[in-house]
């Protein structure tokens, strides 16, 4: 599947493709980005090039991986990655001077459209921070129902999750 660009009223979504490095890395090893993110750790230049390399396979071979957004200028990144053996998990970050205007919750909303609309996933995923509840209040905005805690590397995560169908997400599509 080829790569898709995503748009919304106020945003465009790319494919993250290697001229991106610079950007990401500048981006996900900002503490304030990261606080959440990677379990806190700082990502590497190596890991963040695999990220991208992973991010165009997933693209080809399953039509999903990883978006930067945009609207004059770079705000931050979403996208589907995989969440252990249960599905593909929606991801955010954006920068910090785009936070509260409704960007990640415009950005999370396109690739779910995506996600059920274009690739006909039977469910998305979501996992956070049990600290971080910003983003467990958009994911609920966003019509993920909290089904478990499991642990993680800095507490406990909270797991989401939204099936495609007809009523909202709340039965799976058989």
């Amino acid at each position: 599947m080829p790569a898709s660009t995503l748009t919304t009223a106020r945003l465009t979504l790319t494919p993250a493709t290697p001229a991106d490095h610079p950007t990401l890395l500048a981006h996900w090893t900002t503490p304030a980005v990261r606080e959440f993110l990677f379990d806190g750790k700082t990502l590497t230049p190596e890991e963040i090039s695999h990220t991208i390399t992973t991010s165009q396979h997933t693209f080809t071979t399953a039509g999903h991986g990883l978006w930067l957004i945009t609207t004059d200028t770079f705000i931050g990144t979403a996208g589907l990655r995989p969440l252990d053996d249960l599905g593909q998990e929606i991801y955010y970050s954006l920068t910090p001077e785009s936070w509260r205007r409704g960007y990640a919750s415009e950005a999370a909303h396109a690739v779910i459209d995506y996600a059920f609309e274009t690739l006909r996933l039977p469910a998305v995923f979501g996992e956070v921070d049990e600290a971080n509840t910003a983003s467990a209040v958009l994911l609920e905005r966003l019509g993920l129902t909290r089904f478990a805690t499991v642990p993680g590397e800095l507490g406990p995560l909270l797991r989401f999750r939204r099936y495609a169908s007809v009523d909202g997400g709340n039965t799976p599509v058989r």
